[in-house]
């Protein structure tokens, strides 16, 4: 090796050392702000007034400054997780998955509704006065009716009706209406209670939600088609918080409203019935399972579908997919039994029992055990 050549290398040791420790020590800086990123299914003013609250009372519990992200749609919360940009999220399952997949994401807590539902349903909405009556109403498919379809990353809102509305009957909502947009659900509902748009897709949460917030527009709007149930949201970190802030997190968001004195308890649950929650459920990425089958059973139906495809090409690409769904419901039915959803029915049955002992040290397990993924 020459003089130089081993200089070099030299250099470039030290240089590689001194990184590896500046990586280290960030690493081992403790983080004491959270961003939490929510997202956009109304206007920032309305999910400002039921989110502050609970960022302000989480700031208070887990010493952590929370700031509130509120962006204009759910890719803008999603791309600020891949960037590191928000440290938390709150959102619906499809938009979940994507931060899953994109953002270094993982889902460890799960919403329950404040009514005590499993979960929620999307809904194909129209005004109260419309013609329209049935789904075959609003599928004649002759290019007359305005259509307000959801966020590109919302499971009610998009991925639920486009399975099981439109790809089930191999229908291109372009195709198919007059004109179609994509926009919060807040922002459809409102369009067909003021006859803007002739049916649009919704959720249960949304139409509940609006009977606080608008309940005028509320009575102007009527329901024609439902979905099987969607599972409630869940809350997504990115993997790599350091144990600490996860730990500290964890026990708070499970804590809130099940531990403390009764005043606590009944102040925490008033500020989540603001969000229509009851207090927080162990969940993980077991969530997201149904609804990848989801996707692939939408990516297969538009493949079977497709007249741009040889027979040959429908052949390949279909029993690629559906190899992937019968992968899926495999996991799936493994999930279903396996240890961790054993915990989390037992963690429910501690709930109902109010024994907040044994709540306090299973809260405790699961912090830990999230607290060591990275």
């Amino acid at each position: 090796m020459s003089g130089f050549t081993a200089k070099l290398s030299a250099r470039s040791a030290l240089a590689a050392a001194a990184l590896a420790m500046t990586v280290a020590t960030g690493a081992a800086q403790e983080l004491k702000e959270l961003n939490f990123g929510i997202i956009s299914t109304e206007t920032s003013a309305n999910l400002k007034k039921g989110w502050e609250p609970f960022l302000r009372a989480m700031e208070k519990g887990t010493g952590l400054k929370v700031n509130g992200f509120y962006a204009s749609d759910y890719a803008g919360v999603i791309e600020a997780m891949r960037f590191g940009k928000v440290h938390i999220a709150w959102y619906g399952n499809k938009s979940a998955m994507e931060a899953v997949d994109r953002s270094s994401g993982e889902v460890f807590i799960q919403s329950v509704d404040s009514d005590g539902n499993p979960g929620y349903w999307s809904h194909l909405i129209v005004h109260k006065d419309s013609p329209i009556q049935t789904l075959d109403d609003a599928l004649k498919c002759d290019k007359t009716l305005d259509f307000g379809n959801g966020d590109p990353n919302s499971t009610s809102g998009f991925l639920v009706p486009t399975t099981y509305v439109f790809a089930s009957k191999g229908i291109e909502p372009k195709q198919c209406f007059k004109s179609v947009r994509n926009a919060a659900h807040e922002a459809n509902a409102m369009a067909v209670a003021n006859k803007q748009v002739s049916v649009a897709t919704n959720n249960s949460e949304n139409l509940r939600r609006l009977e606080v917030t608008a309940p005028a527009a509320r009575k102007n709007i009527r329901v024609i088609w439902t979905s099987p149930l969607i599972a409630s949201d869940p809350l997504v970190w990115r993997k790599d918080l350091s144990p600490d802030v996860k730990a500290k997190v964890y026990t708070w968001l499970a804590s809130y409203g099940r531990v403390g004195t009764p005043e606590e308890i009944a102040e925490a649950k008033k500020v989540l019935a603001e969000l229509q929650w009851a207090p927080f459920n162990p969940s993980s990425n077991r969530q997201l399972l149904p609804i990848r089958q989801l996707e692939a059973s939408k990516s297969l139906l538009r493949v079977m579908s497709d007249d741009k495809l040889s027979e040959q090409e429908k052949k390949t690409k279909s029993a690629e997919l559906k190899a992937e769904i019968a992968k899926l419901e495999q996991a799936q039915k493994q999930a279903e039994s396996d240890s961790f959803t054993k915990r989390v029915s037992a963690f429910i049955e501690a709930d109902k029992a109010r024994d907040q002992a044994q709540i306090k040290k299973m809260i405790s397990d699961f912090a830990a055990t999230f607290a060591s993924t990275n």
